[in-house]
């Protein structure tokens, strides 16, 4: 009895809240692509930066405020490419899933662009760590990412 209580409690800790409702695929699909959509959009705002030159700045503190802009541009494609993949588990679907998985790939281009980040901040007499950006994404995305979750 025991091990049957213990293992109940572990999936109720692991599954999120809300995740034992399946919704069915038209529900699901609609609210995965929203979050699709705003991906598309900060893709096409990072795909601008990474065709252009580094901006430059007049002081470290005007370099620092665009680069906290573009490290929270960062963080909330990231949160929406998680609330897509979540709304999507709460199906069935197949169809719904691989649609919702396809775009992660931009996490890799994330990482290119904060290797360009960084040699711009070099060029801006700065640097910063990508490693601590980061660290800093993987704090900020579940709070964003409770942010911009529809409501049921």
């Amino acid at each position: 009895m025991r091990r049957v209580l213990a293992a109940v409690w572990l999936l109720l800790a692991v599954v999120p809240a809300g995740a034992h409702d399946e919704r069915p695929p038209e529900e699901a699909r609609a609210r995965m692509q929203h979050h699709l959509e705003e991906v598309t959009q900060l893709a096409a705002h990072f795909d601008g930066v990474m065709s252009a030159d580094c901006p430059r700045f007049a002081s470290p503190k005007e370099w620092s405020a665009y680069l906290d802009g573009e490290i929270d541009r960062v963080v909330l494609l990231v949160a929406h490419l998680e609330q897509a993949w979540y709304e999507a588990t709460r199906t069935g679907d197949d169809d719904v899933r691989r649609t919702a998985k396809a775009p992660r790939r931009r996490l890799e281009q994330a990482r290119s662009l904060l290797d360009k980040l960084q040699g711009c901040a070099q060029s801006n007499g700065a640097s910063f760590s990508p490693a601590s950006v980061w660290r800093r994404i993987e704090r900020e995305v579940p709070q964003r990412q409770m942010d911009i979750a529809l409501p049921n």
